[in-house]
This record gives C-alpha cells, sequence and structure tokens, in this order.
C-alpha cells in the first residue's frame, strides 16, 4: 500500500523522502531570482549570478550556493545527509 504526503511517501514499511530538484536562488546583491535545477552529483560552490555577474559563493557554515541563497536547500540536506562528504 501507497501512501503520499508532501514531504514523506511511505511504500510498504519503508520511508522516502520527496527530494526537490528546482530551486529559486535570489542574488544577496542585486536581488535578481532565478528558479535553477541543482545538481545532484556535486556541490555547486559558485554561482554567477545573471542580473548583476556577481560571482555567489556559500556562506559560512553553508556547503553549497543553495543552503546559502535559495528557497530550498540543496538534494543532501533534504535527505538529512551531509553536503559533500
Amino acid at each position: 500500500m501507497e501512501t503520499k504526503s508532501d514531504e514523506l511517501a511511505t511504500v510498504g514499511a519503508v520511508a522516502t523522502l520527496k527530494i526537490e530538484l528546482r530551486s529559486t536562488i535570489t542574488c544577496p546583491e542585486c536581488g535578481n531570482v532565478e528558479t535553477e535545477t541543482m545538481p545532484t552529483d556535486a556541490c555547486q560552490w559558485f554561482y554567477d549570478c545573471k542580473g548583476c555577474a556577481a560571482v555567489l559563493k556559500p556562506k559560512s557554515g553553508d556547503c553549497c550556493v543553495y543552503c546559502s541563497y535559495a528557497d530550498i536547500p540543496c538534494p543532501p540536506i533534504q535527505a538529512g545527509d551531509g553536503c559533500c562528504d
């Protein structure tokens, strides 16, 4: 039996998280907003703003630019794992 919610899908006795791959990143310099597809096989340490060309880097303590500047954190963090371990 399968039941689903926004955050959790249960299949039989195994629970799996729904990982979002699209995230909206906001430039702290100019406020430009872009929705991007996050990589699943690597951390993204740099992001070139399409509005002002600023190069975004993760804030201290964050693993990637999505964890610092986006509305949804990177896939490993969503899954409860460490990022890029």
